[in-house]
């Protein structure tokens, strides 16, 4: 399994949700590969904001290397599951489908959690450390859901 995560910048939720289900996948002996993407140009190969890597780090989630990358048309190539934050990142990524194969590809990482409700998950950027901490249980609780997910079909 190949799962890519899309925000806008890459620099706050989607790295975080890269973080966060690699370190679950490891955990869990689950072999996938996760990536994460935007499509901001602006911030190509920088670190995720400052704030996020320390709140990442506070909860055992290491992402100090991670590097800004852009989304690309050959990302719906290499990636079997695509799952954006928000409705522009959705957007964003439907608007690089080639064919309803790329489309079927894209989905709200919240559907994991709310199936169906295409609800975005909070950009915490400039906000307070509440913010920050529900984003990253919401991230969390996705991520688990697709490691026990990814899991049950494996053993199947």
């Amino acid at each position: 399994m190949r799962i890519l995560f899309l925000c806008n910048a890459n620099m706050c939720r989607s790295p975080l949700a890269e973080g966060l289900l690699k370190l679950i996948f490891k955990n869990r002996n689950i072999d996938a590969f996760v990536d994460s993407a935007g499509f901001e140009a602006y911030y190509i190969n920088e670190s995720p904001e400052d704030h996020v890597i320390r709140k990442a780090m506070d909860k055992g989630v290491d992402i100090s290397t991670k590097r800004v990358r852009l989304f690309t048309q050959s990302d719906f190539d290499k990636f079997d599951k695509i799952y954006v934050m928000d409705t522009l990142a959705y957007r964003n990524a439907i608007e690089f489908a080639r064919d309803d194969l790329d489309r079927t590809k894209v989905d709200f990482l919240m559907n994991v959690i709310n199936p169906g409700k295409n609800e975005p998950i909070p950009n915490p950027h400039a906000q307070n450390n509440d913010a920050y901490d529900q984003t990253f249980e919401l991230l969390h609780k996705a991520c688990e859901r697709i490691a026990d997910t990814l899991k049950e079909e494996q053993l199947n």
